[in-house]
């Protein structure tokens, strides 16, 4: 799934370079972006009880953005597990990789407590691990 970003002024440093904290923040959009694409929206997520917060995130810079700059955000499934998730992200400037990265999710209730996928939601299971195998 490929996500676009237009680099925003506030977004950079007073460089005039997109400052590295926002890297992180596409990274969340274009995840949300691609879970809605797949049916699974972050509101049907909680809606369904489910949340699923971050437990790690690894970035590399490859090269710099600017203002108004239109960054393409590719996003797969990297590993599934049932338990945790590993996304990966490719951030393009035209034909440019301008970062990598990834970063790994768990599932769990509004308790705070793990949650079995594959039982509790196969649906969305069976779309992850899905997603996993057409990488």
């Amino acid at each position: 799934m490929m996500y676009r970003h237009k680099v925003q002024y506030y977004e950079t440093d007073k460089m005039g370079i997109t400052h590295h904290s926002n890297y992180i923040r596409w990274m969340e959009e274009a995840r949300i972006a691609f879970l809605a694409e797949k049916g699974w929206s972050y509101a049907r997520l909680e809606d369904e009880g489910i949340i699923s917060p971050v437990v790690s995130v690894d970035a590399h810079y490859k090269k710099t953005t600017t203002f108004n700059d239109d960054v393409a955000i590719d996003v797969c499934v990297i590993d599934f597990t049932g338990v945790k998730l590993k996304l990966g992200y490719k951030m393009y400037l035209e034909d440019k990789l301008v970062f990598e990265g990834e970063s790994m999710h768990c599932f769990l209730n509004k308790e705070g407590r793990p949650i079995r996928l594959k039982s509790e939601y196969p649906e969305f299971y069976e779309m992850l691990d899905l997603e996993k195998e057409n990488k």
